[in-house]
């Protein structure tokens, strides 16, 4: 069975020779899962910083996978690596939204950290704390601004933002400055710290 053909990766998928024109191309297995492994792990890194719950970010990051494994064809200039990276992070903070919804996404993290933390408790208790605050404000951004904000966090440079959320190159510096200041107002908006 013939899938959309991807050749000639980097290792995170974003540089411009890795682009390709769907619609003469399939995937082949070999080059679906060469894309998959040279990418999973820094993906599932930038999904777990989001929800915080890497059991949840795998199963994020597989379900991104497997949406661009079903992508149509179509587009001159389709970024795989960009495309899965995106998707990843919407999937992500929709799950935020939905768990923050239901107020349980504090319930589910707050032990969790607790248990795996070291020896002291009251300094787990802070951190998750802080962390579910975080998320929360994060939550309440335009999804543009927390994917800059997460996918920036998580080491990416200008130019893979740029590529990553298909945005221009020159507008990532004042695109996140605008995203740490919605962020700062939301945070202090909520907890006034």
């Amino acid at each position: 069975m013939d899938i959309p053909v991807l050749a000639g990766f980097s290792e995170a998928g974003l540089s411009d020779r890795n682009r390709l024109d769907r619609a003469s191309s399939c995937w082949t297995e070999e080059a679906f899962q060469r894309f998959f492994l040279e990418n999973y792990a820094r993906l599932a890194g930038v999904v777990f910083r989001i929800v915080g719950d890497y059991s949840r970010a795998e199963e994020l990051t597989d379900e991104a996978f497997w949406r661009l494994y079903r992508q149509p064809h179509g587009g001159d200039n389709f970024n795989p690596g960009g495309w899965v990276y995106r998707t990843a992070s919407r999937l992500a903070i929709d799950n935020l939204r939905a768990e923050s919804r239901r107020g349980q996404f504090e319930q589910e993290v707050g032990p969790s950290l607790i248990a795996g933390s070291g020896p002291d408790p009251l300094h787990a208790v802070l951190e998750a704390e802080r962390c579910a605050q975080v998320r929360k404000a994060l939550a309440f951004l335009r999804p543009l601004q927390a994917q800059l904000l997460i996918l920036r966090a998580s080491g990416f440079s200008y130019q893979e933002l740029a590529e990553t959320l298909n945005v221009k190159a020159g507008s990532v510096g004042t695109r996140l400055i605008r995203a740490e200041a919605a962020f700062r107002k939301r945070y202090f908006q909520l907890y006034g710290k």
